[in-house]
């Protein structure tokens, strides 16, 4: 049987967040205080927790940050205003615009209206079509995340055959691209893709974005295969979660508690012994999201300030 290496995405995450920090100081001693600004709309609780670690971490590291907490019933065009304000404040390096936005909120015109020198989500057009083109300085949190993960861990990726399932704009597509800059063979897959188990099993590399609980199963994996799981989906039923995990106290013990546990969209017990690593579901992608978006507000504070990119 294949001894399963279980990714440690929170001691990469914590490498990364050192490593940022001494540029922190660097920047400092140069009189810049690198800031970040979170605009979120309405009061979904997943996404003012979320907005709050990343406060919460920018405080840890000395960065200066502010939330923009805006009404559900706000326009559009009220949130541009938000943007435009920021954009023109100079001690916001980066603007991060917490998705998704509520439905009648154009989220295409939002995002398109950061400037790209602070959009450190790497959403608008412009560094979109930077990543296309292979020249990245702020790319996507999550996709950028995971390459770190890849690489710290001592894992290769040229050459190797690389699946992703998933086409957002968020990780899917730019996740590809990243995959293939550094040399691997990308298929992406999605919702009309024909006998994706069979394209799954050709994978070394396989990134998990579809957002279904546990979908990916047994027969979607070969031997060896390195999997990123990136899905992040509440398991609410304790008979599902004894489905999923077995007798797992843990997570029992988190149904009771807290009335819903995680799961990737991997399959939590058909990895192992299998795979040669995979990402857990938490700790694995998530805190690398969080630790990404806190370099590239650094990266964005270097470049306003006549620094070059140096890519990872």
């Amino acid at each position: 049987m294949i001894q399963t290496k279980i990714l440690d995405g929170k001691s990469v995450a914590k490498a990364i967040r050192e490593e940022t920090l001494e540029e922190i100081k660097q920047l400092r001693q140069r009189g810049l205080v690198p800031g970040l600004s979170a605009v979120i709309v309405g009061e979904d609780p997943a996404s003012l927790l979320y907005v709050k670690s990343k406060t919460r971490t920018c405080a840890e590291l000395r960065m200066y940050s502010e939330t923009v907490q805006l009404p559900n019933q706000i326009t559009t065009e009220k949130v541009i205003e938000v943007i435009h304000r920021l954009n023109h404040k100079k001690t916001i390096d980066g603007i991060l615009v917490q998705l998704p936005l509520p439905k009648h909120i154009d989220e295409e015109a939002v995002l398109s209206n950061v400037l790209p020198e602070k959009d450190v989500d790497g959403f608008h057009p412009e560094n979109i079509g930077k990543l296309f083109a292979g020249k990245t300085s702020l790319a996507p949190c999550t996709p950028m995340g995971i390459i770190a993960l890849l690489r710290r861990e001592g894992i290769q990726i040229k050459g190797r055959e690389a699946v992703v399932v998933g086409r957002s704009n968020i990780v899917g597509k730019p996740m590809a691209l990243l995959l293939l800059q550094r040399h691997a063979t990308v298929t992406i897959c999605h919702s009309r893709t024909r006998e994706l188990s069979s394209v799954c099993r050709r994978a070394d590399i396989l990134v998990a974005a579809v957002g279904k609980a546990a979908f990916l199963t047994r027969s979607y994996l070969k031997k060896h295969v390195v999997i990123i799981d990136v899905g992040i989906n509440r398991v609410e039923s304790e008979e599902e979660v004894i489905k999923l995990f077995g007798k797992d106290p843990l997570r029992v013990e988190q149904i009771k508690k807290k009335g819903y546990t995680l799961v990737g969209d991997v399959h939590p017990r058909h990895p192992i012994g299998i795979a040669a690593a995979v990402s857990p579901v938490p700790g694995g992608v998530g805190p690398l999201t969080i630790a990404q978006l806190i370099k590239n507000t650094v990266t964005a504070c270097r470049l306003r300030h006549g620094s070059k990119y140096v890519r990872d």
